[in-house]
């Protein structure tokens, strides 16, 4: 009778340890989660598609590129693991990671990244970073019609291989490869641009740390941790989510409230509501806000007009209204960007374009035959609805009326309106601005090429063409450096084709609590793909 009480004994005690959780119970880990707010959606996710913020914001966690740099300034490498190059620069050699697979467990090939080329070379495509593409053989003639894409001078003898031949050296080919016109699209889902494929989480695969589960058009999108990814281990979040927001207000609005974890990329005045705060970071960005005026528009074919506009504007004045994360420049290259030779700023090493003078201004539009302003026809300033850019508008118009006396006509637009009228120079005035794709000034500069898809203006000058050109196969550091400081002035300070206005510092809100957030030292913006929360 003891020994039967003793085993009904030690059967209650473990029916009781079970339910009570008696001795060591492991809890099962929290979701380490993100909310960042980012702007309205604008452009897709295919990288050989129309190319915008979104895709932008989506690409730096779910895509990896072949390799890129790191904050030291290092490589890092990605999707391949080596590369080689010949004696003179023309033949670039990669050699892909044979454990890399796509988040379906199909395996990532050279086929994946020959697949972005041919598709982005299409103008159908509306790519605006294919002509990043013309340094490889044959590029630009397949972009043109006048080769067939067969003929494109990139070779993959096997999955693993990756063979680019160029037309020329170029000195800055790695820092190219970070562009999404080089990252690859899965072949087996990435078809046509524009089919849907790429915000459809059943065929949009990512080979990153992060693949698209959900894709909520205006609203939000969610990225989950991959885990076919071939470094899982290093990657801390299991999510991230992004919420599109219309406007900088409504970001700071939902930091406020607890709606998202990071607010990138706000208003000035968050400066002093979160001073001595640990939520308030700022960096640079490196990023260069500028109008584009329409060569093809009268009287802005007139060079007189132009040198005009640019010797009104008071900039100083201008960032004054604007706030602290604003400072004036009348350089293209971005004001924070780096030579990467030197350690200095790179527009710090040569005289300024020009300067600001107004009496020199009326006379040039005298000249051009608008005395005082008179006759001078309005003109129409398109820009997005954003507030930064709405307070930009008005200041200019003020400026032009009383320093001019011309008429400008507003024209706030949805950022996504903006950008296609852009693009299909259905513009007067239009507000553009610049953030580097990579660690190079190139990265400016060839955005006025003749050739250029980024050319939205009419901008056609040989002389030009010539000075980027040979920048591009200049080996000697500081010749390239004078090259290019020699077009940027012809550009801005002799032809004017755009008017600068000014660089900016990044105001961001990020939770104290969350880690292993980086910059990117290309574009300045900022990196998820290796953050934690403590």
């Amino acid at each position: 009778m003891k020994k039967i009480m003793n085993v009904l004994l030690s059967v209650i005690l473990l029916g009781t340890c079970i339910l009570s959780g008696c001795g060591k119970q492991e809890k099962p880990e929290e979701q380490k989660e993100i909310v960042v707010a980012t702007n309205s959606e604008t452009g897709g996710l295919d990288p050989a598609g129309m190319i915008a913020l979104t895709y932008l914001a989506y690409s730096v966690s779910a895509l990896d590129e072949l390799l890129t740099y790191n904050e030291a300034g290092e490589i890092e490498y990605r999707a391949a693991e080596s590369y080689e190059v010949n004696e003179d620069s023309t033949i670039w050699t990669f050699h892909l990671r044979k454990d890399a697979v796509w988040s379906d467990g199909t395996p990532v090939t050279s086929a994946d990244f020959l697949n972005t080329m041919i598709r982005a070379l299409d103008p159908k495509s509306g790519n605006g970073y294919a002509n990043y593409l013309f340094p490889i053989q044959n590029a630009e003639a397949i972009y043109n019609g006048e080769a067939d894409a067969d003929s494109l001078g990139v070779k993959t003898p096997d999955d693993n291989t990756l063979i680019f031949t160029l037309e020329k050296p170029c000195v800055y080919f790695l820092d190219l490869l970070r562009l999404p016109v080089y990252t690859p699209s899965c072949v087996k889902y990435a078809d046509e641009v524009g089919s849907g494929w790429d915000k459809n989480p059943s065929s949009s695969v990512s080979n990153g740390p992060f693949y698209l589960s959900e894709y909520v058009p205006e609203q939000y999108f969610v990225l989950k941790k991959n885990p076919q990814y071939w470094n899982a281990e290093s990657v801390k979040l299991d999510q991230i989510t992004y919420r599109f927001f219309d406007n900088q207000q409504s970001m700071a609005t939902a930091y406020e409230t607890g709606e998202v974890d990071v607010a990138p990329s706000l208003q000035s005045s968050v400066m002093k509501l979160y001073e001595g705060r640990d939520d308030l970071v700022i960096t640079d960005t490196i990023a260069t806000r500028y109008i584009y005026p329409n060569l093809n528009v009268e009287p802005l074919d007139d060079v007189r007009v132009r040198k005009a506009l640019n010797l009104a504007i008071n900039r100083e004045e201008l960032c004054k209204v604007l706030g602290e994360d604003t400072e004036p420049a009348v350089n293209f290259i971005a004001r924070y960007m780096k030579d990467k030779n030197t350690g200095n700023y790179f527009v710090d090493e040569a005289e300024p374009p020009f300067e600001e003078n107004l009496e020199e201004a009326k006379q040039l539009l005298a000249e051009a035959g608008y005395p005082d302003g008179e006759g001078f026809p309005t003109l129409t300033y398109k820009y997005p609805s954003l507030e930064m850019d709405s307070d930009t508008a008005q200041v200019i118009q003020e400026q032009l009326k009383k320093n001019l006396n011309i008429s400008i006509e507003l024209s706030a637009q949805e950022l996504q309106v903006n950008y296609t009228d852009r693009r299909a120079g259905d513009f007067q005035l239009c507000r553009m601005n610049w953030t580097a794709d990579f660690a190079d000034p190139y990265t400016y500069l060839s955005l006025l090429l003749s050739n250029s898809t980024y050319n939205c203006s009419g901008i056609s000058d040989e002389k030009y063409d010539t000075l980027v050109a040979q920048s591009d196969v200049e080996t000697d550091p500081l010749k390239r450096a004078k090259l290019m400081h020699e077009a940027e002035h012809l550009a801005v300070g002799e032809a004017f084709y755009i008017i600068p206005l000014y660089s900016m510092k990044s105001c961001n809100l990020i939770r104290p609590q969350i880690t292993g957030i980086t910059q990117n030292p290309a574009t300045g913006a900022l990196e998820y793909r290796y953050a934690d929360i403590n």
